[in-house]
């Protein structure tokens, strides 16, 4: 079966699995099976970028590339379990 990884890379070998996701091709016949598999993999990238960079501030013989700018909003943030608000299935 397919599936999805997105992994930190921890230097050297050792990498951290932020998501580990299988899919089939009729998973995506719902439209919300993918908008949901895409806020997963926003989360997960943020996760796995937010890892290598704490990583590399730990690390002092690494010179981690410059953080990009901050901005007014993430476009993945994690809600809250009060910000949720519930999807008809």
């Amino acid at each position: 079966m397919p599936q999805i990884f997105v992994t930190a890379d921890g230097g050297g070998e050792e990498r951290s699995v932020m998501l580990r996701e299988r899919i089939n091709v009729a998973d995506f016949e719902s439209d919300r099976f993918a908008e949901n598999l895409v806020e997963r993999l926003g989360w997960a990238v943020l996760d796995a970028a937010e890892a290598e960079h704490t990583r590399d501030a730990a690390d002092p013989e690494f010179e981690a590339p410059e953080a990009p700018q901050p901005q007014a909003k993430r476009r993945f943030e994690r809600k809250s379990a009060d910000d949720r608000v519930p999807q008809p299935v």
